[in-house]
């Protein structure tokens, strides 16, 4: 099985390895030291190897960072982690909720004076630039210097070496020739003779190839630079290229990983950065050469969010193969003794089920499956210590997905466990009134994330209630289930543009009783001309990629306006239609009635 559930937590090891870090920080004379949870790459995720806020603190979340000064350590989340990180990190810790408290003020506040390390391989130039301008005018300096947690990490990880492997053209919809010389124009029209590319999934999207350095993620470590003639020079371990290598081909130059600094020492002519994912030893490495240093987007970024028609073609695909797997749970789940299983019981079989389809790669995340009050936790993992029993009259937040050859899902439905009050039932409709009101949305070309988002929080507003995570993520093509740059957040300036895939994913936590989620991906397309619109005004529309039933005994019908249920009606209608060839006989009685009309 894809999933363990080993405890990783260990909060009780925290305080004495904090005294251990702060220990060599004194010797060096520092006064604080930063822990981001990153690697030299700069992805969303990291290797064991590299996960050294999980070793130093015991939070294991997917996002946050500790500042470690001598007689304060805090540790940052944001709204999704906030009740998980209470229950991870010892008392030597603080959780600091971010980013409505921000780094750098934080520092200054607690420290007035001093000098700060960080790892420059951790931290890309703009976050370096952020905490700098927030320090301006005081007697705090941040130092480069070489990692002191992989001095005192004894049993740290070896760095993964996973085999990579081509992706096919016909899936990618296009030869990674045909990107380099694409993008390449674009970087010489710019007047660029390079571009530092150090992002794996953009690197993996370039080159047309994935890999299994990363959990959960068919990512390779390396780094590249795509040069303006549409060549490519790629830094990764040979041992890992060696059924790839015909793929690549003579344009695409490999070397050791241990030449890279070197190597771009030697740069010259104008070479791309980019602030957001280049880190610090990158941009010091260059700043050394000959060469002017032009700062500006990652070449791979916006064409890889574009998915182009092949890929939406496998992603429609993978999502039916996928939401068959998930119904065939559902419909199994349905069927049980429910407060006979516990929540491993659950994760095991929904885990059975996208396996049995045959084209399972991995799990594209570890599964939630958080019943009663685990459901308010919202990345919420079970283990053998974690582990409950269903309760009668419970929620249970199931978040889960699949990495397929032909693309990468990711769904959430809650669940009752026997009858469930009216209280709940409310809150979950609100949370569908959202959700249906995102996938219905047209809007004109040039919006972003931000603009939309508000839509999909409004029923909850009205009633006085909110949730502590964006609308929405972007998710990439048998990629990385969070994608950047396009986002459904309040915080999100990029305009969506046809192609880009979105979660739709809106929510509601009471900590300590219930968590309910709803979550379809959705696919950005041309909207068609309305009769009576502006004829001149170009507009998109949303397109839902996930089809499996939503539970109707949760739905309080008369909270429903008309359009509200013609759009569920017309979903589960769908569902039917796409899913029914796809289920066994007694899956295909369940889906019925799982879809009946309001």
């Amino acid at each position: 099985m894809f999933q363990d559930f080993n405890v990783t937590a260990r909060p009780e090891q925290g305080p004495a390895r904090l005294e251990k870090l702060r220990g060599v920080l004194k010797a060096q004379g520092l006064d604080g030291f930063l822990v981001p949870r990153a690697d030299a790459h700069q992805g969303e995720y990291v290797a064991p190897r590299d996960d050294r806020l999980a070793w130093l603190t015991s939070f294991t979340g997917s996002a946050g960072f500790c500042v470690v000064l001598s007689d304060i350590a805090g540790v940052f989340v944001d709204g999704r982690y906030r009740t998980q990180v209470k229950e991870q990190v010892a008392d030597c810790y603080t959780p600091v909720d971010w980013p409505e408290v921000l780094p750098g003020p934080w520092i200054v506040e607690h420290l007035g004076a001093g000098r700060v390390g960080f790892d420059p391989w951790l931290y890309t130039i703009g976050q370096l630039e952020a905490l700098q301008k927030a320090v301006a005018g005081t007697d705090i300096t941040f130092v480069p210097m070489a990692n002191p947690i992989d001095a005192i990490w004894e049993d740290q990880p070896d760095a993964p070496m996973a085999a990579v492997k081509a992706h096919p053209a016909d899936i990618a919809g296009e030869s990674h020739a045909q990107k380099r010389a694409r993008l390449a124009a674009e970087l010489s029209s710019a007047g660029h003779d390079a571009a530092v590319i150090t992002l794996p999934d953009s690197i993996a999207w370039l080159l047309n190839i994935r890999g299994a350095d990363i959990p959960r993620n068919p990512l390779a470590h390396g780094f590249a630079i795509l040069n303006a003639d549409a060549n490519v020079d790629l830094f990764m371990a040979e041992a890992k290229l060696a059924a790839v290598q015909d793929h690549l081909g003579a344009e695409v130059r490999v070397h050791d990983p241990a030449g890279f600094i070197a190597h771009l020492t030697k740069s010259s002519g104008t070479v791309r950065l980019d602030k957001a994912s280049a880190p610090i030893a990158v941009q010091a490495a260059v700043a050394q050469s000959a060469a002017e240093i032009a700062y500006d987007q990652d070449p791979s970024v916006m064409p890889k969010a574009r998915k182009n028609a092949a890929e939406i073609a496998g992603m429609v695909e993978a999502h039916l193969r996928d939401g068959a797997a998930v119904s065939t749970f559902l419909s199994w789940f349905d069927a049980q003794e429910k407060t006979a299983l516990t929540e491993i019981d659950v994760v095991r079989k929904l885990e059975d089920s996208r396996r049995a389809t045959n084209a399972l790669l991995d799990i594209s995340f570890e599964t939630i499956a958080g019943s009663g009050p685990h459901g308010a936790i919202m990345h919420y993992r079970v283990t053998e210590d974690t582990n409950r029993q269903l309760q009668e009259g419970e929620l249970m937040v199931l978040d889960s997905g699949g990495q397929y050859a032909d693309g990468t899902t990711d769904i959430t439905r809650t669940l009752p466990v026997g009858e469930v009050d009216t209280e709940a039932k409310v809150a979950f409709t609100r949370v569908l009134q959202g959700m249906i009101a995102v996938s219905r949305m047209r809007f004109p070309k040039g919006v972003a994330g931000s603009h939309i988002e508000a839509i999909g929080r409004l029923p909850l507003w009205m009633a006085g209630q909110d949730f502590d995570h964006g609308l929405g993520h972007g998710v990439g093509a048998y990629l990385c289930v969070h994608e950047g740059p396009q986002r459904l957040s309040r915080v999100s300036d990029v305009p969506l543009e046809a192609g880009m895939i979105l979660s739709n994913e809106p929510g509601y936590y009471r900590p300590g009783a219930f968590g309910i989620r709803i979550e379809n991906l959705i696919v950005v397309e041309e909207a068609p001309a309305l009769l009576g619109g502006d004829d001149h005004r170009e507009m998109l529309q949303f397109r839902t990629l996930t089809f499996t039933p939503i539970s109707r005994e949760l739905i309080v019908r008369d909270m429903l306006s008309a359009d509200e249920r013609d759009w569920l009606n017309d979903y589960h209608a769908t569902c039917r239609q796409l899913l029914s060839p796809r289920l066994a006989p007694e899956e295909n009685v369940w889906l019925d009635g799982a879809t009946a009309p309001l």
